[in-house]
C-alpha cells in the first residue's frame, strides 16, 4: 500500500520525508514522492524508515520501476544524474531492466543453472537427485563456477574424451545431463530482446561428430545352473557383526531375485506395504509413478511373516544408519561371489528374475505387471485391466522353477496359465 506526492527533490527535502505508518502487521506501508522537474525520478519511504530513489518510466508498453540507490548511501545528486543516464537510455529504445537482467543471465554459472533446474523439478525422485548431483561432483566439479555461456563445443568434447578414459557409460550419461541442463536454459534465461541467451546446445557436437560412445546395455544375469550354488551361498552368509544381521541380508537379497523389485523399492520397504490377509505387497513411490501390487508367493509369503515376527521396526529390512534401514550389502555380496564363484549385481538379479519369466512362457502383459513396465505404446494393453489376483499363478510358477533350479524343492508344481486365465475370465 502506497500514497505519492509531487515535489522539488532535494536533500533537505529528503530529510524531512516523515516515516509513514504501517498498514498491518504485515504490510509495509510506503509513500512516493515524485520530482517536479525529472519526470520519472522519486523517492520511496516505507514504514520501516527506508529511503530509496528510483526510476518509473513506461517502457514498450510495459511500466518498468528501477531502484537507484538508497539514501544516505547515495546523495540526492549522484541519484539525480543515475536516473538521467537511466532516463537517457529508454529515450532510446533501450529497456534498462531487460539490460541488467540479460548482464545478469549472461554471468549465470552452471552452478546456477543447476539449481533454477532442481527448483523447477520439484517432483524429482531422491535416487534422481542424488544421482545429478553425483554426476555434477564427478563430472563437472570444476565447471560448477564456470558462466554456463564460457562452456563451448570443443571443451565438451575434450571433457566427453577424458571422462570416457574412465568409464564411457559414465561418460555418456554426464554429457546426457548437461544437454538437458543447456536445454533447460535455452528457455530460462533470456536478453532484452526476450530471446534466449543459448543460442546453441554445445553439446550436439558429440552427435555431429559421432563421439557418443557404443555402450551396450548389460545382459549379465545368474544362469540357470548357477543358481543352486548361489542360493547355498546366500543361506549361508554370516555377517560379522551378528547372526540377525545376516538374516536380513539373506532375506534381502531372495526378496530381489523372487520378485524382481528394483535395488530401492526393496531396500526401503515397509511392513505397511505388506498385506499379510491379502497376500500382496505393493510399491508407491516407483520409477514409473504408478503404484506396483504383486501377489506374494508361499515361498516370499513365509519368508516375510517370518521375518515379521522378529521385526521391531517399521522397516522390513532395517539398519543402523540415520536412514533407519539397509545400505546397499556390497560386502555381503562380495562374500556370496567369493563363496558361489557366480558374479552378480543387485540389478543381474532382476534381470535373472525376467529370464526365468520369460522362459517358462509367461503371458506378455502379466510380465509386463509382474516388472511394472509401461505400456504406453501398446493399444491392446490400454484396456486390459489385470486383477491382482491374475499374477498370482505367475508369480507362483515362477518362485516354484526357481526352488527346483536351486534344489529347495524337488519338483515344480506345473499351472495351466491358459486354463486358470480361462477361469478368470468366467
Amino acid at each position: 500500500m502506497f500514497d505519492t506526492e509531487i515535489m522539488k527533490i532535494t536533500k533537505l527535502i529528503v530529510d524531512k520525508l516523515l516515516v509513514p505508518s504501517s498498514v498491518t502487521k504485515s504490510q509495509t506501508a510506503q509513500k512516493r514522492y515524485y520530482d517536479d522537474t525529472m519526470k520519472g525520478f522519486g523517492v520511496r519511504v516505507t514504514s520501516g524508515g527506508t529511503k530509496a530513489f528510483f526510476v518509473e518510466k513506461l517502457v514498450n508498453g510495459k511500466l518498468r520501476r528501477m531502484t537507484i540507490g538508497r539514501y544516505p548511501e547515495i546523495t540526492v545528486e549522484q541519484a539525480r544524474k543515475e536516473a538521467q543516464k537511466l532516463l537517457g537510455k529508454i529515450a532510446t529504445g533501450i529497456d534498462p531492466v531487460a539490460e541488467k537482467n540479460e548482464k545478469k543471465a549472461k554471468a549465470v554459472t552452471l552452478k546456477n543453472v543447476f539449481a533454477d533446474y532442481l527448483n523447477a523439478r520439484k517432483s524429482l525422485k531422491a535416487t534422481t537427485l542424488a544421482d545429478y548431483q553425483r554426476i555434477m561432483e564427478y563430472s563437472f566439479s570444476d565447471w560448477q563456477n564456470k558462466p554456463l555461456l564460457g562452456i563451448t563445443k570443443d571443451m565438451v568434447a575434450k571433457r566427453h574424451r577424458k571422462l570416457g578414459e574412465r568409464s564411457e557409460a559414465r561418460a555418456n550419461l554426464s554429457m546426457r545431463f548437461l544437454r538437458a541442463l543447456f536445454n533447460f536454459a535455452a528457455g530460462e534465461y533470456e536478453d532484452a530482446k526476450g530471446k534466449s541467451l543459448v543460442l546453441e546446445n554445445p553439446v550436439k557436437r558429440l552427435s555431429h561428430t559421432r563421439a557418443w560412445y557404443r555402450v551396450e546395455r548389460r545382459q549379465t544375469v545368474i544362469k540357470p545352473h548357477e543358481l543352486a550354488v548361489w542360493y547355498n551361498a546366500v543361506m549361508t552368509i554370516e555377517d560379522e557383526r551378528s547372526t540377525a544381521k545376516s538374516a536380513i541380508l539373506r532375506d534381502y537379497l531372495l526378496l530381489v531375485l523372487f520378485t524382481g523389485l528394483r535395488r530401492n523399492e526393496a531396500i526401503k520397504l515397509k511392513w505397511n506395504q505388506i498385506d499379510f490377509k491379502a497376500k500382496t505387497l505393493s510399491i508407491a513411490d516407483t520409477k514409473n509413478h504408478q503404484t506396483h501390487v504383486l501377489p506374494l508367493s508361499d515361498f516370499l509369503y513365509n519368508l516375510l511373516l517370518s521375518r515379521h515376527t522378529q521385526s521391531a521396526t517399521e522397516f522390513v529390512f532395517p539398519g543402523d544408519g540415520k536412514t533407519g534401514y539397509i545400505v546397499e550389502p556390497r560386502k555381503v555380496m562380495d562374500k556370496v561371489i567369493s563363496k558361489s564363484g557366480v558374479s552378480f549385481t543387485l540389478h543381474d538379479l532382476r534381470r535373472t528374475f525376467i529370464t526365468i519369466a520369460e522362459s517358462l512362457d509367461i503371458p506378455a502383459y502379466a510380465l509386463k505387471r509382474l516388472l511394472n513396465h509401461k505400456m504406453n505404446h501398446d493399444v491392446t494393453a490400454g484396456y486390459i485391466v489385470m486383477d491382482v489376483e491374475r499374477l498370482r499363478a505367475p508369480m507362483q510358477m515362477i518362485t516354484d522353477h526357481f526352488l527346483k533350479l536351486m534344489g529347495a524343492k524337488e519338483s515344480a508344481k506345473i499351472i495351466d496359465l491358459k486354463k486358470k486365465e480361462t477361469i478368470y475370465e468366467r
